[in-house]
């Protein structure tokens, strides 16, 4: 199957990219490298480009042969986009709009979206199930839904397939240490508790350990990313031109911030020095996935199920990585 993967050479989606050459398919990752690693990504399979340029969209779809787009292609910042929300809409929907456009003129019938748990807001009843009430809380999560809307209406009109992948807290690694988590700025717990670990911070910030949770701290369901790649594949090879689906993606359990810190410090041996500070407006206390359509629908099994087989693949990654992709050896210099 000819797959474009827009935002291909990011975390979720250059993983998802790696997993579907594993699996035969032929992927393409489209990406502008303003967030993404050009190293994430084998240099015949990336296209730079921005998701705004309809038109190259559009004759690389001809060219290839696109069957099918995994769209990635996002501005994810939370906080960012309630300071900047003209980026978000701009990047999210207008962004999509103009994929859309590029696959009506490429006659590419068939898509999957990375949506977001964020869209169903802050108190959502525990799990989260595919039919829980929509009510994002910003701008991020608000343009995540618009995009589901648009899709939804852009299959009825001009009949597109579509399955909406909502999914939880990404983590994690690949099991050899060669590809992982760079962001910049980085906002995820795992990766900043691992700087600690590495001495490149000298503590943890914990907002709030006051929350309606067990310890006092808020609650994730943290999947790996390899979990995320297969559930992709196994949705992309069910969707059609006439399907609508919506699947959540996580584990089912979730972890406390706390249980992440203990987590990094068993795996590492280390102790995590911590800052105590005040919640942080807009933080839910919980947010778990129910994946039960997901595994028995589409048969989905998670090869990482703990938060400590999460943890580990991504410390393979920062032990070998401490700098992320900027400190990779060219493959050129290991000929």
């Amino acid at each position: 199957m000819k797959i474009l993967v827009t935002g291909g050479a990011g975390f979720v989606g250059s993983a998802c990219l790696r997993h579907l050459i594993d699996q035969g398919a032929d992927p393409v990752a489209y990406d502008n490298l303003s967030l993404g690693h050009r190293d994430a990504v084998p240099a015949d399979r990336l296209v730079v480009g921005d998701i705004a340029d309809t038109a190259k969209l559009a004759s690389l779809m001809k060219e290839r042969g696109i069957e099918a787009v995994m769209h990635f292609a996002a501005a994810t910042y939370v906080g960012e986009s309630v300071t900047n929300p003209d980026h978000h809409y701009r990047n999210n929907i207008a962004g999509t709009l103009s994929l859309l456009t590029a696959m009506r003129e490429a006659k590419v019938d068939r898509m999957l979206f990375s949506s977001t748990c964020a869209t169903y807001g802050l108190n959502p009843k525990m799990p989260m199930s595919e039919e829980s009430e929509q009510v994002p809380c910003s701008p991020y999560a608000r343009t995540k839904l618009a995009v589901e809307w648009m899709i939804r209406d852009f299959a009825e009109a001009y009949g597109l397939g579509f399955t909406l992948l909502r999914y939880f807290n990404a983590a994690g690694a690949d099991a050899d240490g060669s590809h992982g988590e760079d962001h910049d700025p980085e906002t995820h717990l795992i990766p900043l508790v691992l700087r600690v670990a590495q001495g490149r911070m000298d503590s943890l910030k914990v907002f709030g350990t006051d929350y309606p949770t067990p310890d006092g701290t808020c609650i994730r369901d943290y999947v790996h990313t390899a979990d995320l790649a297969s559930a992709h594949w196994l949705a992309i090879q069910a969707t059609t031109p006439t399907t609508r689906e919506v699947f959540n993606i996580g584990t089912g359990d979730g972890n406390s911030v706390m249980e992440v810190i203990k987590a990094c410090e068993e795996v590492t041996g280390r102790e995590i020095p911590l800052e105590i500070c005040e919640r942080r407006p807009g933080d839910a206390p919980a947010l778990v996935a129910d994946p039960k359509k997901l595994k028995t629908k589409l048969g989905w099994k998670m090869k990482y199920p703990t938060i400590r087989d999460v943890v580990e693949t991504a410390w393979a990654w920062h032990e070998s990585h401490p700098q992320g992709y900027a400190d990779r050896v060219p493959a050129a210099a290991n000929a």
